[in-house]
């Protein structure tokens, strides 16, 4: 099992709070991993360095044993990291379709705009672009609605046409930031065996910052736990199920059931 994204000794301070300290990772390549917490653990800033959002006071970020330290995000992107947003980040007046092209923008020779208005030097790529927006809906199922405004989509919809429009950018790494919150339990139910199948069939790392333990405990081989920007624990999800930091700083009482191969897990505030 080789790694394909490596955090070390990472850091990140905003004045005197200290959201990230110290905190070492390896990602393995090809594989679902999670990372995981209670509010303020520093997750998402987590995200935000790794994507180059913000930038490390400290540490070192290696994507394929490259530092992209100090890259700036739609670089990074090109490099091969895309990302969705704890809060929906769509068009909301552009077409779904036009919504995923978007997300190919890294990757045009004409520019999306010289896409979008059709300028005849983008005709063919635009061609191309339909073609493969088209099949990224399909694959969301998403595309009986490719015409319609991203604003007028059901919310578990929006979410879904997010991950579509990060895999636009044909990435190695994908981050989801929270892609269950605000879902019922048919929606999660059917991101689960979405994120499943796109690690599946594409062989990509997915990385999940998430609450819903029924998702992550499904879905990830590799979990790393913060509280206060700290690790606090890493392994598998057997191990961080009875890791007892774990259940002080995020699970709480918790209840585990086994029935064969089958393991549920209860969160009771």
């Amino acid at each position: 099992m080789t790694t394909i994204l490596k955090v070390s000794k990472l850091v990140k301070r905003f004045g005197g709070l200290t959201a990230v300290g110290g905190v070492d990772f390896a990602f393995p390549r090809g594989k679902i991993s999670a990372v995981i917490g209670p509010n303020g653990a520093g997750k998402t800033t987590f995200f935000n360095m790794i994507t180059g959002i913000y930038t490390p006071d400290e540490g070192t970020i290696e994507l394929d044993g490259a530092s992209i330290v100090g890259v700036k995000p739609h670089q990074i992107v090109s490099l091969g990291i895309a990302r969705t947003f704890q809060n929906i980040r769509l068009f909301g007046s552009m077409t779904v379709l036009e919504n995923v092209m978007v997300g190919m923008h890294t990757h045009l020779k004409t520019g999306i705009f010289g896409t979008l208005l059709s300028l005849p030097r983008a005709r063919h790529e635009e061609e191309q672009v339909h073609q493969e927006a088209y099949r990224l809906l399909e694959f969301v199922g998403l595309q009986e609605l490719l015409n319609e405004q991203a604003a007028s989509l059901p919310y578990g919809a929006q979410r879904r046409l997010e991950i579509a429009r990060a895999l636009a950018a044909r990435p190695k790494v994908l981050l989801l930031d929270e892609p269950a919150a605000g879902m019922n339990p048919r929606e999660t139910t059917e991101l689960i065996s979405l994120i499943r199948r796109i690690q599946e069939e594409t062989g990509m790392t997915i990385i999940l910052i998430e609450h819903d333990m029924k998702l992550v405990m499904e879905l990830s081989e590799h979990i790393l736990v913060l509280d206060y920007g700290t690790k606090i624990a890493e392994g598998g999800p057997d191990h961080i199920r009875s890791h007892p930091k774990v259940i002080e700083a995020y699970l709480g009482k918790s209840a585990v059931q086994g029935s064969g191969n089958a393991v549920q897990v209860e969160v009771i505030s």
